[in-house]
């Protein structure tokens, strides 16, 4: 049976909640993700994804909290809203207020885009 993509959100937040931020991508992320920045950085594939990712996930000391606050989905989209406190290996703190975007196809995201909260 096909999943939804709330209940595919859902999977994804849980990992995410657990600290599994790569994990998460891994399993998630299609062939062509497509990510883009708060600031309008644009990451185009997997393998760029991903690499991206693994050097900010090695970059973080302690996860002092990942918390979601709310989820949704409509049509092929889903809305994930985040508190994340992170201790970083450089001594610096990031409190961030995040809203994460992902457009689904197939079961995968094809495009992930991040905002301030």
């Amino acid at each position: 049976m096909k999943k939804s993509i709330q209940e595919l959100s859902n999977n994804m937040n849980v990992m995410v909640i657990n600290g599994q931020l790569a994990e998460a991508a891994e399993k998630y992320y299609a062939p062509g993700i497509r990510t883009i920045e708060f600031d309008g950085r644009v990451t185009e594939g997997r393998e760029a994804a991903m690499k991206k990712l693994t050097d900010f996930v090695d970059s973080i000391q302690t996860v002092k909290k990942i918390t979601l606050l709310r989820s949704a989905s409509d049509d092929n989209a889903s809305f994930s809203e985040y508190i994340l406190d992170l201790d970083m290996r450089d001594g610096s703190n990031i409190y961030l207020h995040e809203i994460v975007r992902s457009v689904w196809e197939n079961g995968l995201v094809v495009e992930e885009r991040y905002f301030k909260g």
